[in-house]
Order: structure tokens, then sequence, then C-alpha cells
């Protein structure tokens, strides 16, 4: 597996049919043509991805990603002027030359401008989209460095475009549409009073992704570490191999295993740094990681809270 930021290369192995690992503003993704499913089934086979979980299309520009969707609604069409190219994906009624390996069997289809140069480049010197998951076998952690992606993904991808560390660190905010309306399907760095103030009207939150979700990252557990994880009450006093995860600040006799996330208590940090302080705890060999829950008044953590009790399996001392 070679690592670079050689875009010739990318395209040459994307219009070959393979993947690539390439960067974006939220986290790396393993990119394929969109439009090819012997492509897309080796995203599939890659990170060993249920046939059930969507992925998301990535385009250079508005115009191009809303050419592989249908009846656009307004409210779609203004979320995309505000906020694309960004972390925002927008699931949108799909035409016929979208795959259903893409969607996983759904009439959706979930469109993605990334906000990353080298990405940006890649995708206008292609005659086709990219759809991208995460970077990583399914359910682990997240990448946010080329690094991350070639500790886990090794001799199993051709090559990793690598556009350094990710600036925002958590997925896109996923929003469809029901009847009408906006709904997230999945929070993210872009909140839901963003978008209110774009629709005039504060988006309802989808908890439940029934039997096929309607969007990547609905599952109740996801981007966990290997070594289990659960919630501490208080400040927590990890035991002999035990690691913790605090928010700004550790307990006094706390020298053993641990990471902070953000020292000065920064939302945009904290969520930047998770899971790269997750790898590392992850790497130590421990029995179990203690996870700080997020303190209430620290601004609008719904997307980090999002993350970490999906990475847990559980909301905060749900029985």
């Amino acid at each position: 597996m070679l690592c670079g930021n050689d875009i010739a290369k990318a395209k040459a192995l994307l219009e070959a049919g393979d993947v690539v690992a390439v960067p974006t503003e939220t986290v790396y993704g393993l990119a394929a043509n969109a439009l090819n499913p012997k492509a897309i089934s080796k995203i599939f086979s890659v990170k060993g991805r249920p046939d059930f979980d969507p992925l998301i299309v990535h385009a250079a520009t508005k115009e191009a990603a809303f050419a592989w969707a249908k009846d656009i609604p307004d409210e779609a069409l203004a979320l995309a002027e505000a906020f694309w190219p960004g972390p925002l994906t927008l699931v949108l009624p799909k035409i016929k030359a979208i795959p259903a390996e893409v969607t996983s069997g759904l009439e959706t289809v979930g469109l993605r401008v990334p906000n990353h140069t080298i990405l940006k480049r890649l995708l206008e010197t292609l005659d086709f989209p990219l759809a991208a998951p995460s970077a990583n076998p399914f359910g682990y952690i997240s990448p946010t460095t080329a690094e991350h992606v070639a500790d886990q993904l090794r001799d199993r991808i051709p090559y990793i475009l690598d556009g350094g560390s990710c600036t925002i660190g958590l997925e896109s905010t996923i929003v469809g549409f029901v009847s009408g309306s906006a709904v997230i399907l999945r929070p993210g760095h872009i909140k839901k009073e963003d978008i209110g103030q774009v629709l005039g009207y504060i988006p309802e939150r989808s908890e439940s992704p029934g039997e096929r979700p309607a969007a990547p990252g609905m599952l109740s557990s996801h981007y966990s570490p290997k070594t289990p994880m659960e919630w501490m009450e208080g400040k927590h006093l990890p035991k002999r191999k035990e690691g913790a995860l605090y928010f700004s600040n550790r307990p006094q006799g706390m020298y053993g295993s641990y990471e902070i996330l953000s020292e000065q208590g920064s939302l945009m940090e904290a969520a930047r740094r998770l899971y790269g302080c997750l790898r590392n705890l992850d790497k130590l060999g421990l029995q179990k990681i203690w996870v700080e829950i997020i303190p209430e008044g620290i601004g609008n953590a719904e997307a980090l809270k999002d993350r970490l009790n999906r990475a847990v399996g559980k909301a905060p001392f749900t029985p």
C-alpha cells in the first residue's frame, strides 16, 4: 500500500474500479466510483460493512451533487447554498443512475460537497462522483489522518491520498426530508440551530434507524475501539490496566493512562481530537476505558455526545 498526494495516481486507480482512501474535512473516506457496482462492492468488502448500511456520494460542486437527485425540496437547495462545500450531507430521492449497492436498496441517496482542497481537485478530474464511507473497518474508530488509515487497512487498499489531519474530526451532519420537513438523521459539526437559521425552524432528530438505516452512523453501536468502554460517574479513578478519557481535566490522583480532549474546554478541539484520543488508549492493551460524561453547559455538544454514546454502545447510565 502506498501513501502520498499524487492525484493522478488516485484518479487512475478509481477509473480502473479500485478503492482509494481520501481526505475530507471530517474524516478520511474509502472512495470508489459511485456509478460502478463492482467498485462499490470493494468498499463493503474492505470495510466488512453490512450491505444494509448506505453510503454517501461526494461531488465537487452543488450542481454536480444535485445531478444525482430528483424532486429536490427548496429547503435542500437552501441548505446546500448555506453549507456546501462543507460537512453537511443531504438525503434526497435518487435518480436511476445511482446503483442500489450505494443506497443499500433505498430510493434515496446521501449527497455531499466536501470542503477539502485535495479531494476537490481529485473530484474535478473525474467524470463520476465518489461513494465514500469512513476508511476504517466497520464499527471501529474513524480515521482522521492518513496514518490512522494505514494502521487499520494496511494492505487491503492500494493507495491513500494524504491530505494531512482532518480539520473537523467528526462525520458530517446528515439531513433528510420527511413530509416536506427537514429531519436530522445524524448530528455533526453543523448544528441544528445553524440549520434552523436557514429554514426558520429547528429540525427534529430521528433517533431510531429501524431495520434499515436511512443514512450512515445511525446504528446504536459505532465508532468504537476494541477495548470495552464504560461511562464514569463523577471523577472516576481507573484501576490498574484501565484508562480514562476526560473532557478538559483529570482529577487529582489520576496518574495512569488517560487522554484529555481539550484542556481549554473547547468543543471544536475536543471533536477534532476525539478519535485520535480513543486510538491512543486502544493501543495500550487496557482492560477498560472509562469515559467522562461531557459536562452540562459545554456549548452545543450534541455531535460529540452522539459519537461517544455510540462508541460506548449506550447513552450514559441507561439500563
